[in-house]
């Protein structure tokens, strides 16, 4: 499935794509999965527990960290700033219009970044406690914006890796959280 994805994205994972990829019939796979969305529903499941059992090698240096420092380990980890992180994040942003266009799956989603930004409003207002960032904003609203902030440097390196390569990618985080901080 996961080669059927990278090669072809959601659009092209079809039962009959994967059932070639393993060298199986359609019919013996139609078992497991009786139609295109039972498909697509697995494989975002599937996508979704890989991405949180995932290194994240920023988090693990920062494991002792706080506030500011936790939060920034958070979000470069969200970041495709490695090869394998890029392509986690492509299959992610091609499963945005599968997900838009059916109810139950883009609750799914909506949920996985409801849970992603609990975790950083928890971090923000962790950050603001300690005085690393200013107070006067709710810390769901700051963690709204950076949850925001991220996602869309996410799309823009891999529209133009390029551009964005790690090091930029990292230096544009930087300067957003010291920007938040000097509010």
């Amino acid at each position: 499935m996961w080669r059927v994805l990278a090669a072809r994205g959601f659009e092209g994972l079809t039962l009959r794509a994967v059932a070639a990829e393993m060298g199986a019939s359609t019919g013996l796979l139609t078992h497991y999965f009786p139609s295109k969305r039972a498909l697509l529903k697995h494989a975002l499941d599937v996508l979704d527990q890989r991405s949180a059992g995932r290194p994240r090698p920023a988090e693990e240096q920062a494991a002792e960290a706080r506030g500011l420092p936790r939060l920034r380990a958070v979000l470069l980890d969200i970041l495709p700033l490695d090869a394998d992180s890029a392509a986690g994040n492509r299959i992610w942003v091609g499963s945005w219009d599968v997900a838009l266009a059916d109810p139950e799956l883009a609750a799914e989603h909506a949920a996985r970044y409801r849970r992603g930004r609990e975790r950083m409003t928890a971090l923000v207002a962790e950050a603001q406690e300690l005085g690393e960032l200013p107070a006067d904003r709710p810390a769901a609203d700051v963690a709204a914006a950076a949850q925001s902030f991220v996602l869309g440097l996410v799309v823009q390196a891999l529209f133009a890796p390029a551009e964005f390569p790690a090091q930029r990618q990292t230096a544009l985080l930087d300067a957003y959280l010291a920007d938040a901080r000097a509010r």
